[in-house]
């Protein structure tokens, strides 16, 4: 919840993880971090005979499904083949989701009533607004299946992290360790921050090449109690 998207894509890539932050998918409603375990939809283009607007009524369909049997504190995330031409959801399927205690939404296509989902308390991602109902070109057909968004490989259970600037998404296995390196990485760039901004150059600052930059970190740390 205290970290960045650019802390974990640098913890991770020590790891040799290259493709792990959601290309396309921007934060609608600024605040603080959403996180939480991924539960995933599968959109396929639509086909005619599918997908008429009586299918919504039909309690298997997997997008009516899916948001119904979304877990609390999970993330639910779409998979729309990166095509905004036609919205992944609207604002009553989003609430919908928040009502039931769910810590965001994520898509790599758009959304539809963009004003009304801006406002809600839930986090919510996406590439642009789309007003065309779901169902002109997308057909929903797997939920909590691996999927891909954004160009990045999602697994059901992957942790994923939202900020301001957009999502990462970490394999569950690696998230503990990850966890623990990002929160120490991010102490060290306050303190670099702060060094930077009374004047100090980044040549042997950052990365701490120099051996004193140890030194004045740790009194840095003591002196802050961080």
């Amino acid at each position: 919840m205290n970290v960045s998207t650019a802390t974990l894509t640098t913890a991770l890539f020590r790891r040799g993880f290259r493709n792990i932050f959601i290309q396309g998918p921007l934060r609608m409603n600024p605040g603080p971090n959403m996180v939480g375990p991924a539960y995933t939809l599968r959109y396929i283009p639509a086909r005619e005979d599918l997908d008429g607007l009586e299918s919504f009524a039909d309690r298997e369909n997997p997008q009516r499904k899916g948001v119904e049997e979304c877990p609390a504190g999970a993330i639910f995330v779409i998979d729309s083949r990166q095509d905004a031409t036609a919205a992944s959801a609207g604002c009553i399927l989003v609430t919908r989701l928040q009502a039931l205690g769910c810590n965001g939404i994520v898509t790599d296509g758009g959304f539809r009533d963009t004003p009304e989902i801006s406002a809600l308390d839930m986090p919510a991602y996406h590439s642009r607004p789309s007003a065309p109902t779901n169902l002109t070109k997308h057909h929903a057909v797997a939920i909590n299946d691996p999927i891909a968004c954004g160009g990045v490989s999602v697994f059901p259970g992957d942790i994923l992290v939202g900020d301001n600037e957009g999502v990462v998404c970490i394999p569950l296995h690696l998230v503990a360790e990850v966890a623990v390196e990002a929160e120490e990485m991010t102490v060290f760039e306050d303190f670099v921050l702060e060094m930077v901004q009374k004047g100090a150059s980044t040549f042997g600052l950052y990365p701490p090449t120099d051996p004193e930059t140890m030194d004045r970190f740790e009194a840095w740390r003591k002196q802050n109690k961080r």
